[in-house]
């Protein structure tokens, strides 16, 4: 997330605290807001890491906690967050990268919402800063740190009016220079009745009503969105009956949470019974839902399914619900704060279990939709999807963690589809869960159930792509093998073998892999498993590409192509243009080599699948071996993308010797200060600044922009408008446009001539 960006409202009366917390980071390396939950703590955070951005030049990165639930997992997330990569090793070991990652950086880092990870987040902001000395860190928290060197600034509600100023406060509060308190209400309010202003008339009942509130600004915001249907002193005579309720009517015992759960509370009684009903019933979501989602897990003869969306949209309009528009669908969001409301209510209605069973057999239905339609044109859509679900994935594993005898079906959930932790660049991530739902399954007792037996072979691939050492990896598959052996599972026993087939290429043993990837492909074809048997077939064409019959790699090709072509498929048509970009290498061709490794990086890379793509880079840069300061950068980029993934890479290993070759002749062909400056440019840079750089032809099309010469490298390699829309992340009437200005640029009349153009000029694949 990028600090400042996007905001939708103005933050209201916090000028001075934002220059005192800006002078209070120039002088503390850890600086923590408290104060009350609703306070504006992140709000604040974003806008001071907004306005110091020019201060640190290696960037300002926001980590998002309030979807995090496990400790173990936030040096992962951390480092996910930088540079947009996807973390390593959970763990020291994703700590120490982390801290290796910062040592030489001036980075802000916002640790935003850390109250319920307090001890890991002060753990890991500890370790940070005395690794990396340009390293500074704005927390938010319900509570300081607690470590050495924390600056704590207590962040305070906003300025009220006083008692007996209520005439000046209707003067005041028609401009923002007025009370913050009263300006923060009026501003709100006419965003949900349009042309509402503070009169004189109500100017006594908001000054009273802020005052009530104590200067909350959440608070205040949700009572403003009730001006939609009361006045101002409406909303004050039921907030004052409700107040008094909860705090017994002393105004010494008036402290905020009780204030904030009052207004809450308010809230929740102003709504119908069916709104509270899906107010707690969807605060089992994490992250967000959509429609869809809420029909699935919240409707029953309670609250029926055809109620929902009215139900929803009042929700909405009551600002319990915020709506966004996420990869082309409505999702919806919850505050931290209404959710956590949400779930006590759900947790007193005795429903909770229920609940969550439910909402884990939707996350299952979802992830195994994904799985069958994974080869065929709505593969990118579905990774998208499943990656903005991710925070609910890990609720619905952490649901069959904790309840006796749901391991097994929380190992079908891990590993449906096959492929999702790999691609995501999750590695890690997908170990650690397999690896506890397995434990839990084998003490749950009875049989190796084909679900345990495929969450052995994926966890055993994970590692393997890891680096995990050669015994471990050698005892994972001989147990893997066994396990299929017995209980029969033969497409399993298929993945076994392939996956010793990965093994072989790394020891450079071809022909041997060839083989092995021949029997896995034969089983799967006999299972009816095209998309195993294709994957099998492009490893083929990458072994034979890189060291055996080039004539059989480019059949194989072929092959995958075709069939990826067919079902409009991404992932599998990328590896076969890596395979192609290898054979281009191999016959010195290092301009068709680029080409072919570029279009591959536009179908992986929406995937973010970096292994694969990390092969592809490596190519490009072999292929610039008489320009050795870009060869430096890219060198650099390769470090960046292999960290990225954690474990003991750092390329692939059928590659390292090249690779190392390689990395001689650039430092042999430049000074050394030169190559380290080139290096550390590709190194420290985000995923998206190196791809950029990785896809630029410095010399581009003749005549082309360079989002044209994208545009038009994603024709070549036979992509439909609508997929080079969701590859660059725009409207899919925008990449027509681009195309059609392209071809009338170059005075082309079909995309044909534009793909046969593009292979001539860059070695990109023509495609017809």
């Amino acid at each position: 997330m990028r600090a400042g960006a996007g905001e939708l409202t103005s933050l209201i009366g916090r000028r001075a605290e934002i220059s005192r917390i800006v002078r209070l980071l120039s002088d503390a390396r850890l600086v923590t807001l408290t104060g009350v939950g609703g306070v504006g703590k992140t709000r604040l955070a974003l806008r001071v890491a907004s306005d110091v951005t020019s201060s640190f030049p290696d960037g300002v990165h926001v980590v998002e906690l309030a979807d995090l639930r496990d400790p173990g997992l936030l040096a992962p997330s951390v480092l996910g967050t930088l540079g947009a990569t996807r973390p390593g090793r959970p763990g020291a070991g994703t700590t120490a990268a982390l801290a290796a990652r910062l040592r030489e950086r001036r980075v802000l880092l916002v640790l935003d919402n850390c109250e319920h990870l307090v001890d890991a987040c002060a753990r890991l902001a500890d370790t940070l800063l005395r690794a990396a000395p340009g390293l500074r860190v704005l927390a938010t928290s319900r509570q300081p740190l607690g470590i050495g060197g924390e600056q704590v600034f207590p962040v305070e509600p906003l300025p009220v009016p006083e008692a007996g100023d209520v005439a000046g406060a209707g003067i005041r509060v028609r401009t923002p220079s007025g009370n913050p308190a009263v300006a923060l209400f009026a501003e709100r309010a006419s965003a949900v009745l349009p042309g509402f202003t503070v009169t004189e008339s109500d100017a006594a009942a908001v000054a009273e009503l802020v005052r009530r509130l104590d200067g909350l600004p959440f608070a205040i915001e949700l009572a403003a969105a009730r001006v939609r249907s009361l006045t101002p002193r409406e909303i004050l005579e039921r907030l004052t009956d409700r107040f008094a309720l909860l705090t017994g009517g002393s105004r010494i015992a008036s402290d905020r949470q009780r204030t904030l759960r009052a207004l809450i509370d308010w809230s929740h009684e102003l709504c119908t019974e069916r709104e509270r009903l899906l107010w707690a019933r969807a605060s089992v979501f994490r992250g967000g839902f959509d429609l869809h989602g809420l029909e699935r897990v919240c409707a029953d003869a309670e609250l029926p399914a055809d109620a929902l969306l009215d139900t929803l949209d009042a929700l909405v309009a009551r600002s319990i619900v915020t709506c966004r528009r996420e990869d082309g669908r409505s999702v919806y969001h919850m505050l931290e704060t209404v959710r956590e409301y949400g779930h006590e209510r759900l947790v007193a209605s005795g429903s909770l279990g229920a609940l969550r069973g439910r909402h884990r057999d939707h996350c299952a239905d979802l992830a195994t939709q994904a799985g069958q339609e994974w080869f065929g044109a709505r593969q990118a859509d579905w990774f998208s999807r499943l990656r903005l679900d991710h925070p609910n994935l890990r609720a619905a594993l952490e649901f069959c963690l904790e309840q006796p005898g749901q391991a097994r079906a929380g190992l079908a959930l891990a590993v449906s589809p096959r492929h999702y932790w790999l691609t995501a660049g999750l590695l890690s991530e997908g170990r650690r869960w397999l690896s506890l739902l397995l434990a839990a399954d084998r003490a749950d007792g009875g049989p190796a159930t084909e679900e345990r037996v495929r969450a052995l072979v994926t966890d055993t691939y994970l590692a393997i792509l890891q680096g995990a050492p050669d015994d471990e990896v050698a005892g994972a598959l001989a147990a893997c093998d066994e396990a299929a052996r017995l209980g029969g599972h033969r497409r399993e026993l298929a993945w076994v073998w392939h996956h010793h087939g990965i093994l072989a290429v790394w020891r450079e043993d071809f022909a041997g892999a060839a083989e092995l990837f021949v029997r896995a492909y034969a089983e799967f074809r006999a299972q009816g498993c095209l998309d195993a048997a294709l994957e099998c077939r492009v490893k083929f064409a990458i072994a034979h590409a890189y060291g055996g019959d080039a004539v059989k790699a480019a059949e194989a090709c072929g092959e995958v192509e075709a069939a990826a072509r067919a079902r409009g498929e991404s992932w599998l048509h990328g590896m076969a243009l890596l395979a192609r970009a290898l054979l281009a290498r191999r016959a010195d061709a290092p301009g068709e080599a680029i080409g072919h490794a570029r279009a591959a990086i536009g179908l992986m890379r929406p995937f973010e699948d970096w292994w694969d793509v990390a092969m592809c880079v490596e190519v490009i840069a072999w292929s610039t071996r008489d320009a050795p300061r870009p060869a430096a950068r890219l060198l650099g980029v390769l470090h960046l993308l292999w960290g990225s993934l954690g474990g003991r890479l750092g390329s692939a290993p059928f590659m390292r010797g090249q690779h190392l070759s390689f990395a001689a002749k650039v430092r042999e062909a430049l000074p050394g200060a030169v190559f380290e400056q080139e290096f550390q440019r590709g190194a420290r840079a985000t995923v998206d600044e190196a791809m950029a750089y990785v896809l630029d032809d410095p010399a581009g099309a003749p005549g082309l922009t360079r989002r044209e010469s994208q545009v038009a490298e994603l024709v070549a390699a036979g992509l439909t408008n609508k997929e080079i829309a969701v590859r660059l992340t725009i409207a899919q009437r925008t990449a027509e446009n681009h195309v059609e200005r392209i071809l009338g640029k170059l005075g082309f009349t079909s995309r044909t001539q534009l793909a046969v153009w593009m292979y001539e000029q860059h070695g990109a694949p023509a495609r017809s």
